[in-house]
């Protein structure tokens, strides 16, 4: 049985309060898309941080409804941060009918669309499918699939450059006591998943050289991501999501600079990363890694 999800296309944070958060994201330098509503059964409303082959989404409840229940109650029990990571599949229905004969759980397959603003004014639709990993295939956090019906309506190239030179996401950073078990729980919801010692924990590589980017899931102890950034900074993410978000840049050195100008708390990481803490970044950690 052939596994259908190759790599990471998407993450996403919750946040309390979705405008102040996009001002936040905006100082960090990065282009964000024109405001999306979501369905009034939803409730919620974004904004997407666009790189070539992947992208960020604020997400954020403009409405309290019996759909956004579980994200209300997310809020409330845990505070706003990284919370999902969507994979990259080609069709919900086919991946769905795969991994169940990988043995790997899923929920039904929803299919939707809303109307997409973009930044010439205009009105685009945007179109998807989904099917979420049931409860506890993922080891932290929240993790589901997505098939893009209207690629090019997300992916706007007017959308892709970003002041601060970021490019794409590197990593998608989690902490969990045993980092090595952690790992091999996110190896397996990918194709060809593989998990390596890095510095702290471990690193799942999630793509395929061939096709198109995949971020890397990093398995931080929570002494090693103590160490890497601080304490108290992984204290202020959210226990139950992910902690940090880790973006390669053109040039760190300009970045850093760019983050001083906009009066941001810059801090310094290992092999010339820097990163800033979740009070600046809608509740991650958001670190910023060369080339």
């Amino acid at each position: 049985m052939t596994h259908p999800v190759s790599g990471v296309d998407h993450v996403f944070l919750l946040v309390e309060d979705l405008d102040q958060s996009a001002a936040h994201y905006r100082k960090l330098g990065f282009t964000l898309s024109p405001r999306g509503l979501h369905s009034a059964e939803k409730g919620t409303a974004n904004y997407t941080i666009i790189f070539e082959d992947d992208y960020v989404e604020l997400l954020g409840i403009v409405t309290p409804t019996s759909g956004n229940q579980h994200q209300r109650d997310m809020l409330s029990d845990d505070g706003e941060g990284l919370r999902a990571i969507a994979f990259r599949i080609k069709d919900a229905h086919v991946a769905r009918e795969a991994l169940a004969g990988l043995g790997i759980r899923t929920e039904p397959v929803g299919e939707f669309s809303r109307p997409l603003p973009l930044p010439d004014g205009s009105e685009g639709i945007a179109a998807f499918a989904v099917t979420h990993f049931a409860k506890g295939e993922a080891p932290t956090g929240f993790a589901f699939m997505c098939q893009h019906k209207t690629r090019d309506m997300v992916w706007r190239p007017e959308l892709k450059s970003h002041a601060n030179g970021a490019v794409e996401i590197a990593a998608i950073v989690a902490v969990g006591e045993d980092s090595a078990t952690m790992a091999e729980g996110f190896a397996r919801l990918v194709a060809g998943g593989t998990v390596r010692a890095v510095e702290g924990g471990h690193e799942v590589a999630t793509g395929n050289a061939a096709d198109l980017h995949s971020a890397a899931i990093v398995v931080l102890s929570p002494e090693g991501a103590a160490a890497r950034y601080s304490a108290d900074a992984v204290a202020a993410t959210p226990l139950k999501g992910l902690a940090a978000l880790r973006i390669r840049v053109a040039d760190p050195a300009a970045t850093r600079a760019l983050l001083i100008a906009n009066g941001i708390a810059v801090h310094d990481g290992p092999e010339g990363a820097i990163w800033v803490a979740p009070a600046h970044a809608g509740g991650s950690i958001m670190e910023f890694v060369g080339p």
